[in-house]
């Protein structure tokens, strides 16, 4: 029997059975016990992999999503022995450190956030009430950044490393929890901005509960983070890669941590992940912890080696695309595009979508004569407070029969801080002023 439990087939399969009984409706709790004498001879580091290999066998990641709460509970005490990466290990500023500190801060509001639902539940005096619904509010209003923060962090910018090395599902597993976790903190936001329209007792026992189990989710998370994720990050990512990461986390924002500049240093070249070999090297191999290296035996990664920059295409900063694509894109905008250079002369205008007549006799022709001559005044106001610098937009908007006529000027500097040409922007906003509600991407098959 032993033997067959160190067998990562026999696991998986295993596994697998397991999971068609969740899905065909079989209690959990029911089959806790299998799942641990199955799962206590595999290590956190070891799950990657068996996800992997499930994924691509047609087991969906939402259904070994359910399983993450339970293996992750039963890998708490199976991972006490393991030697654990820890973000003192790391230099301040690191992207991973910082990963690592944010988890700590997510553990301390995921406890707040249980202990104050379950102190609200019993507490009957009217003010304390009302302090403890203060504190709760602050708290989840807090875990909501944790997925505009740090989970969006990893799924921006550590995912794709990842992916282009052919561990997809790992990512794809994350991710489905990820937005799990999001789900269960809005609905607890919810809850509290309708108390009132429900009775007192319904709605403290409702919230206690629902606290409860993103308390739970959030703990998890980072268990699975800190213990199978980032190990697994700290492995195969390369300097170069981590200081490309570094460079964009600013953007996105973290989770009540402010991490110092960090750089490996100028002889390291950041590393996007189409500009890495996705390949694992044999160093690559033994820098891995052991049971992810007997994880891989004999089971090959399918890795992504496409190549983003083709020839013949415009490198324009933020992707590479070839005329004949950047044509295409701006006839597909739902905007009219003009740019007037340095000189006022029209250099360019937008095909497709239309509002004001263009004809290619327009270029090259003073954008003052492109207008009645009442209004010439006003446009050299304009072109005038962009170049010193004193207006970063002029906006008007108008109705022309059925169309509700929005325009945009906006003056363009370049990297100098040198005027180059003001860019005017046409739309159409009469169809957008009708939208209400929502209509997500998930929902896209019940509209159509």
């Amino acid at each position: 029997m032993t033997e067959l439990l160190n067998n990562r087939e026999y696991k998986k399969e295993q596994l697998k059975k397991l999971l068609l009984r969740i899905h065909e409706g079989e209690k959990v709790e029911k089959l806790k016990e299998e799942f641990k004498m199955l799962l206590s001879n595999v290590s956190p580091l070891e799950i990657p992999i068996l996800e992997q290999e499930l994924v691509k066998e047609g087991v969906s990641a939402k259904d070994i999503a359910k399983m993450c709460d339970i293996h992750v509970e039963l890998f708490r005490e199976a991972v006490k022995g393991t030697d654990e990466l820890e973000e003192r290990d790391l230099p301040d500023g690191h992207p991973l450190k910082t990963l690592y500190q944010e988890n700590k801060e997510i553990m301390k509001d995921a406890e707040m956030l249980n202990l104050y639902a379950r102190t609200l539940a019993t507490t009957k005096d009217e003010r304390m009430r009302k302090e403890i619904l203060e504190v709760l509010e602050e708290i989840v209003n807090n875990l909501r950044k944790v997925g505009f923060t740090h989970y969006n962090r990893e799924e921006m910018l550590t995912f794709p490393y990842i992916e282009r090395r052919g561990i997809t599902a790992v990512a794809t597993v994350l991710w489905t929890k990820h937005d799990e976790v999001r789900f269960m903190i809005k609905y607890l936001a919810e809850l509290l901005r309708k108390r009132n329209e429900m009775p007192w007792e319904k709605f403290v026992k409702l919230f206690k509960d629902k606290a409860g189990e993103a308390s739970f989710a959030l703990s998890d998370m980072v268990f699975r983070e800190n213990n199978i994720y980032y190990p697994t990050l700290k492995a195969l990512l390369s300097d170069g890669e981590w200081k490309a990461i570094r460079m964009q986390e600013d953007e996105m924002g973290y989770y009540k941590v402010d991490p110092p500049a960090w750089d490996p240093g100028e002889d390291v070249k950041p590393l996007h992940p189409w500009e890495i070999n996705p390949e694992l090297s044999v160093e690559q191999l033994l820098s891995l912890p052991k049971e992810v290296q007997e994880a891989l035996k004999g089971q090959p990664l399918e890795f992504d080696k496409t190549e983003l920059k083709r020839d013949g295409d415009i490198d324009l900063g933020t992707g590479y695309v070839n005329v004949e694509e950047l044509k295409i894109i701006f006839e597909a905008l739902p905007v009219d595009v003009t740019f007037i250079d340095r000189n006022d002369r029209v250099r360019f205008f937008s095909p497709g979508e239309r509002i004001f007549d263009r004809t290619l006799s327009v270029l090259g022709r003073p954008v003052q004569l492109c207008h009645p001559p009442k209004s010439v005044y006003i446009v050299n106001k304009i072109l005038q407070a962009f170049k010193e610098g004193r207006k970063k937009e002029a906006t008007f908007w108008l109705h022309l029969g059925k169309k509700y006529v929005y325009i945009k000027y906006v003056p363009l500097f370049n990297e100098k801080g040198e005027y180059i040409g003001t860019l005017e922007m046409t739309m159409d906003i009469a169809p957008y002023k009708k939208i209400e509600g929502e209509k997500r991407l998930i929902d896209w098959e019940e509209w159509e």
